[in-house]
C-alpha cells in the first residue's frame, strides 16, 4: 500500500476545500488535497437565477456591524452564537479575498460593493457575480492553489479516518480506477465534502456530488440539525432549480400517468384558475418549500407536485410552449396585484410562457439548451427535490469536530440551523475553511511516528480487504441498491415526513447495512461504488434517527419540511398525509445532536452556544494577539 505524508489533508475540491488548502499553504503547512475528481462538487456544478453571496454591508448609508450580522444569522434558530459571530466577523476578509483573486462581484463607479436584500435578510448584504457565482469562486481558488503549488490527488475516495489515541493520524482512501488502497499520513484533516447529497433520489445536487458525511460519523464525530434541509421544485434531468422567472412566466404543470395520459393537475385543486397562476408566480420568489406557506401560501404547489409524483406515481413536467388550462390568452388583470404589476413592468404580459421567458430572461432558455434540453419545444420534468442540508457535522468556533484534528467546512459543517439568509452558505464555507486553517497552523495536531502509522494503516487495510472480499464475486447489484435506498428516502423522509413510515425506512436501512456482504460490483474498478452505497446507508440511518427523534420529542412542523400530525391542521382539498401542527418555537434555542453508538445512532438535545460577549478594549486584544492567545 502506498503511503504519502503531509501535515494536513483537505478532502474535496469545491470552494471550501480549495480555500482551506490555499490558506494552509499560505500559513506554511505542508498540505495536499484528496478528491474523487477535481470537476466534481456542488459549488462548481450548480447555480441559480442570481446565486447569492451574503456578507457584511459594504455600500450605501445603511448602518451595519459584525454583531448585527451575527444576530441575524443566530436568529435563524438552532444556531451556535460563536459560529454566527465568526461568520459575520470574517465575512469581509473572505469576500475581499475572492474579489482580489478575480471573482467579478459588481461595484458602482465609486467602488462600493452594492447589495440587495435576500431572504431572511433585514439589510441589503447580498451580492452576486451571476447565476454561477460559486463556480467562479471555485475556479479562482483552484487557480490560486495551483499557483501556490498545492498537490492534488484526484481519483481517490476517502473511506476511513485513521485515529491514534482518539485523534486524527491519517486517512485511508481507495483509488477509484484500480481499486487499490492508499494511505495518507497526516496530523489534521479538513473535510470539505459538501452535504449528504447521495441519500435522496429527488435531488437538485449535481449527480457527480454524493457527499461523504458518514466518513466523519463513523470516526465518532457528532452531527447536528440533520433534520434541517431545503427542498424545492427542480428539474431532474438536467438538475436545476426552477425558481425565479421559470415560475414567473406561468408555465403549465402537467402530470403523465403510466399510460401516457396528461393531466393539468393544478385545475383539480384550485377552483379559481387565476389563483393557481398567482401561486405559481409566487413560487419564483418563494422557491424553497416553507411549512409556513402551506395553509395560505405558495408551498401548496410543492405539495401538489409531491402528490402527483409520490402518491399517484406519475411524472410531472413544466410545459413552456402553451398557456395553462387551455387559455389562448391570459387575462393578466385577474392575477394577483403583485403578479400583474410585475409582468406589466417586465413588458411580458403577452403570449405563451416561452415567449414571456424569452422577453424576461433569455439566458434561462439557453441554460437548458446548453445542458441538452430545448424547452422551447420539450417538456421539462420536475420533482420536489433536496437542495441543501442546513445541518451537518457539529463543529466548534474553529470548525473542529469533537474528534481532535478533524475539521469540517462548507456544507458538511452543520452551522446553519433552521433558516438562514440566502447566500450565507457561500460565506460560511469560506469562513469555516479559513478558521480551520488558522487553528491548524497555530495549534495543530502532531504527526505520529512512522512505525505507529504503518501498524495503524496496515490494520485498517486488512479490515477493508476482509470487508470487500466478495463484492467482485457477487451479482452486480450495487447501482440498483443505491437507487432503491435513495427512492425510499425521498418518498418518506424529505419535505414530507411521517414517523411510522420513517421507522419502516430505518429498519430497512439497518437491514441493508447488516447485509452489505451481499453487495456486488462488476469488477475491481467499481469497488468504490460499494463504499458509496455504504456511505449512503449509514448517513440515511443517522438522518432517519434524527428525524424520528424530532417527530417523537417535538412533533411540530418547522422550516422546509412538514411533520405529519394526525390531529393537526389541513389545507382544504389535500390528503390526510399533509396534516401538521405549526411550529411552537420551543426548540429554536436547542440543537439536536446525533452520534453513533454500539447500538446504532442516537439523538439528544443541548442548548445553543450564545453569541459571545467580548471585552473589545483594544490594548487587551492586541496583547492577546501578540501572545497568540486568540487560538485556544
Amino acid at each position: 500500500m502506498k503511503i504519502f505524508e503531509y501535515e494536513a489533508i483537505v478532502i474535496g475540491t469545491g470552494a471550501a476545500g480549495y480555500n482551506a488548502a490555499c490558506r494552509l499553504k499560505q500559513f506554511g503547512k505542508k498540505v495536499a488535497i484528496v478528491t474523487e475528481a477535481t470537476g466534481c462538487g456542488t459549488s462548481r456544478n450548480t447555480g441559480s437565477d442570481k446565486q447569492t453571496y451574503y456578507k457584511l454591508g459594504l455600500g450605501g448609508d445603511s448602518p451595519d456591524s459584525v454583531y448585527k450580522m451575527a444576530e441575524n444569522l443566530f436568529a435563524g434558530g438552532s444556531v451556535d452564537g460563536d459560529n454566527a459571530l465568526c461568520e459575520a466577523a470574517l465575512s469581509v476578509r473572505s469576500f475581499m479575498n475572492l474579489c482580489e483573486l478575480g471573482v467579478a462581484f459588481p461595484v458602482n463607479r465609486y467602488g462600493e460593493y452594492v447589495g440587495y436584500k435576500t431572504d431572511h435578510d433585514p439589510y441589503a448584504r447580498a451580492t452576486s457575480a451571476g447565476p454561477l457565482t460559486s463556480k467562479f469562486m471555485t475556479q479562482v481558488l483552484q487557480k490560486n492553489a495551483e499557483n501556490l503549488g498545492v498537490e492534488v490527488y484526484s481519483g481517490y475516495l476517502a473511506i476511513e479516518i485513521l485515529k491514534h489515541n482518539d485523534a486524527v493520524c491519517g486517512l485511508l482512501c481507495i483509488e477509484k480506477k484500480s481499486g487499490d488502497f492508499v494511505a495518507f499520513k497526516c496530523a489534521d484533516i479538513v473535510m470539505a465534502t459538501g452535504g449528504p447529497a447521495g441519500i435522496y433520489a429527488d435531488s437538485v445536487f449535481p449527480e457527480c456530488h454524493t457527499g461523504t458525511t458518514s466518513l466523519a460519523l463513523l470516526a465518532g464525530a457528532k452531527a447536528q440539525n440533520l433534520t434541517e434541509w431545503q427542498y424545492g421544485l427542480a428539474s431532474i434531468n438536467p438538475r436545476w432549480n426552477v425558481s425565479g422567472t421559470y415560475m414567473q412566466v406561468l408555465p403549465r404543470f402537467v402530470s403523465v400517468d403510466e399510460n401516457g395520459n396528461e393531466y393539468e393537475f393544478l385545475a383539480d385543486y384550485f377552483e379559481d384558475k387565476y389563483e393557481a397562476l398567482s401561486m405559481v408566480f409566487l413560487k419564483g420568489y418563494q422557491w424553497p418549500f416553507d411549512s409556513k406557506k402551506v395553509l395560505s401560501g405558495s408551498s401548496v404547489i410543492d405539495l401538489l407536485v409531491y402528490r402527483e409524483c409520490v402518491l399517484k406515481k406519475r411524472r410531472v413536467y413544466l410545459d413552456f410552449t402553451k398557456n395553462p388550462f387551455g387559455m389562448e390568452e391570459i387575462e393578466y388583470s385577474k392575477l394577483s396585484d403583485e403578479a400583474y404589476e410585475y409582468l406589466c413592468k417586465a413588458e411580458a404580459a403577452f403570449g405563451t410562457p416561452i415567449e414571456r421567458l424569452q422577453k424576461m430572461n433569455a439566458p434561462a432558455i439557453e441554460l437548458y439548451r446548453d445542458k441538452g434540453l430545448d424547452i422551447t419545444k420539450d417538456y421539462l420534468e420536475i420533482a420536489l427535490c433536496a437542495q441543501h442540508n442546513n445541518g451537518g457535522i457539529a463543529v466548534d468556533m474553529w470548525w473542529q469536530t469533537n474528534v481532535k484534528g478533524l475539521f469540517c467546512a462548507g456544507e458538511c459543517a452543520g452551522t446553519h440551523g433552521i433558516t438562514r439568509p440566502g447566500g450565507s452558505a457561500l460565506n460560511a464555507g469560506q469562513v469555516g475553511s479559513l478558521r480551520a486553517a488558522q487553528y491548524i497552523s497555530q495549534n495543530g495536531n502532531t504527526l505520529v511516528g512512522d512505525s505507529v502509522f504503518t501498524e495503524i494503516s496496515n490494520i485498517a487495510e486488512r479490515k477493508h480487504i476482509r470487508e470487500i472480499a466478495g463484492v467482485t464475486e457477487n451479482i452486480d447489484n450495487v447501482s440498483l441498491l443505491i437507487k432503491n435506498a435513495q427512492r425510499k428516502m425521498s418518498d418518506c423522509a424529505a419535505a414530507i415526513r411521517n414517523a411510522d413510515s420513517m421507522k419502516e425506512a430505518l429498519q430497512a436501512t439497518r437491514l441493508a447495512i447488516e447485509t452489505l456482504n451481499k453487495v456486488g460490483v462488476k469488477d475491481k474498478s467499481q469497488v468504490y461504488m460499494y463504499y458509496k452505497l455504504k456511505d449512503i446507508l449509514y448517513t440515511q440511518s443517522a438522518v432517519l434517527t434524527a428525524m424520528i427523534d424530532y417527530a417523537e420529542t417535538v412533533g411540530d412542523t418547522r422550516g422546509s419540511s412538514l411533520c405529519f400530525d394526525k390531529n393537526g391542521m389541513l389545507r382544504k382539498g389535500l390528503e390526510e398525509i399533509f396534516r401538521f401542527t405549526e411550529e411552537k418555537g420551543n426548540t429554536r434555542s436547542k440543537i439536536q445532536e446525533t452520534v453513533i453508538t454500539e447500538n446504532g445512532f442516537k439523538s439528544f438535545w443541548r442548548s445553543v452556544r450564545p453569541i459571545p460577549q467580548n471585552d473589545d478594549f483594544f490594548e487587551n486584544v492586541w496583547r492577546q494577539y501578540r501572545e497568540n492567545k486568540n487560538i485556544c
